[in-house]
């Protein structure tokens, strides 16, 4: 069975507190268009601060927040007060393709709106063939019961007919089938308070680093509600910088494999077999109803 990936296996930005400089406490791996200011603000996601603090370099250089790109090395949090990790966790995510009635009409209206991947900009040929194209939701639809729990529907002003709000055209990008696996797992995300910006948190091997979501969305009506887009960059940064991050999972099983004995055997089973579940039957059932 392989094993889950480790996320902070290339890290080349490492995290410390300057009350122990021997324990790393998170990190990035660095890609195009990671600032300092952008370096603070995600650090904010999973560290708790009583007061002001600095991030101070190797050299005991005091690091500015401004547009300057992140370099390689190690950080240290300057801080009067002691500082805590946040216990937010992420909500386990694993690639899914989902299909089924509930989806259906989600899918066609992501596909009506944005005629293109909106990471790559790669369109549509309008010859019936989507092949390749994948609607993606931003808040998954396995955790639908969560999403409504927390109220997240209040976010959405676009009510579908069927499939409820989670499936609103407000939670959904068109996404390339390659790219759609690399959000579904937080190995990119779009900051929302960043003008946009797409943040990857493992190598760019598909040059979107440092570009920026399609405009052309951005000025639809219909575009995806910043919250939702805030809630999945928040959950990226957890899953990727906090600690040694959350594990990549294997998805590509082949034929005949032992699928549930493979997630039963690694770590998070519970949490991933509830993932598979959910992520299949809500695709045909509201399971809040």
């Amino acid at each position: 069975m392989p094993l889950p990936r480790n996320r902070s296996k290339y890290r080349d930005v490492h995290i410390f507190d300057t009350s122990d400089r021997d324990t790393s406490i998170g990190g990035l791996i660095l890609t195009a268009g990671i600032t300092n200011t952008n370096l603070y603000s995600m650090i904010e996601v999973f560290v708790v601060f009583n007061g002001e603090y600095i991030l101070r370099n190797e050299s005991n250089t005091m690091i500015e927040k401004d547009d300057s790109p992140v370099l390689p090395g190690n950080y240290y949090i300057n801080s009067p007060n002691p500082i805590h990790f946040s216990n937010e966790t992420p909500l386990l995510r694993t690639i899914s393709l989902q299909s089924g009635t509930r989806v259906q009409a989600f899918t066609d209206t992501i596909r009506s709106r944005d005629q293109r991947c909106v990471i790559t900009g790669e369109e549509y040929l309008d010859d019936d063939n989507w092949q390749g194209f994948e609607a993606a939701h931003i808040f998954p639809l396995a955790y639908e019961q969560y999403w409504t729990h927390h109220n997240y529907g209040r976010w959405i002003s676009i009510i579908p007919d069927r499939g409820g709000t989670i499936n609103s055209i407000q939670n959904g990008l068109l996404l390339e089938s390659a790219i759609h696996q690399l959000f579904d797992s937080y190995n990119f995300s779009i900051n929302p308070d960043d003008n946009y910006k797409i943040v990857c948190f493992s190598r760019d091997r598909k040059g979107i680093a440092g570009k920026y979501l399609d405009r052309r969305l951005l000025d639809n009506p219909q575009r995806p509600v910043d919250q939702l887009l805030r809630w999945h960059f928040r959950q990226a940064v957890l899953t990727n910088m906090k600690g040694a991050g959350e594990p990549i999972f294997e998805h590509d099983f082949p034929p005949g494999s032992d699928i549930v004995g493979s997630i039963l055997e690694g770590p998070k089973a519970a949490e991933r077999m509830e993932f598979e579940l959910f992520s299949r039957l809500a695709t045909q059932f509201d399971l809040t109803e």
